[in-house]
């Protein structure tokens, strides 16, 4: 029995990060998340200002009981963190399947492009925003203001298999976007962040989900994330290619 114990103590010692994680609270994993995205970043090792990744896309229809699948390129910059207030996101998602599309904005106008219809939406993201209030575009400028706008406990599994944490978000106003919000977030970076207080080495979110009123699900996992690229701003233009359709919608119409 002393042989067992003594070998469990020194493969303990052997695994620091089993001792830490166990002391892993709720407040050091939002912390971990929010850190990066926030004026005073810097100051606690850094902020995180773009990221590039693969994503690959689950999207679940409650009424009709069906899957579908995407995948391709992402890539974010946030804008204007040093100023004090929310981040400006500007994104490009790449899809290759199930279709080729792109989705784009520079932080005022997004483009949806569809190749097979020859066809543009061109939206307005303040009005985006009024038109719909919490969604998912509010979520990604906000991450330095998740306990702010959300409302935080751990999921019904806290962790999944590698040991990454698990979040139970709930918006804190009414959304016809969001019910609820998942967010499985990095174990480096928590416990980089609780070691040493430093954050912006690792993107702290590995995958989301989300699950809005009427029961649908989009499911998003992030895969070779690298992030601090020095995108340019130019990246997150959309040039209108030659003889495609723009539709620019309005009112109820508006979104994505």
């Amino acid at each position: 029995m002393r042989i067992k114990l003594s070998c469990l103590l020194f493969l303990l010692f052997l695994l620091p990060g089993v001792a830490v994680a166990e002391k892993i609270a709720l407040n050091d994993v939002i912390k971990t998340l929010e850190t990066p995205f926030q004026a005073t970043g810097a100051g606690r090792g850094g902020t995180i200002v773009d990221f590039q990744a693969e994503f690959f896309q689950e999207s679940q229809i409650a009424s009709i009981d069906r899957i579908q699948r995407g995948e391709g390129d992402v890539s974010f910059k946030f804008a204007d963190q040093r100023s004090g207030r929310a981040p400006q996101a500007m994104f490009r998602w790449e899809y290759r399947r199930p279709s080729i599309q792109e989705i784009v904005s520079d932080g005022r106008t997004m483009w949806v492009y569809l190749p097979e219809n020859r066809q543009v939406i061109e939206s307005d993201i303040s009005e985006i925003s009024r038109q719909q209030g919490d969604n998912p575009i509010t979520f990604l400028s906000g991450l330095g203001n998740l306990s702010r706008d959300f409302s935080i406990r751990w999921a019904a599994s806290s962790s999944d298999q590698d040991g990454n944490y698990i979040l139970e978000l709930r918006p804190r106003r009414v959304s016809q976007l969001i019910q609820m919000l998942q967010i499985v977030v990095d174990r480096r970076a928590v416990l980089e962040y609780v070691q040493s207080g430093q954050t912006g080495r690792f993107f702290p979110i590995l995958a989301t989900s989300v699950t809005d009123p009427n029961g649908n699900r989009t499911s998003i996992e992030f895969r070779r994330i690298r992030v601090n690229r020095n995108l340019s701003e130019r990246f997150f233009q959309f040039r209108l290619p030659a003889g495609v359709e723009v539709v620019r919608p309005t009112g109820e119409q508006m979104g994505f």
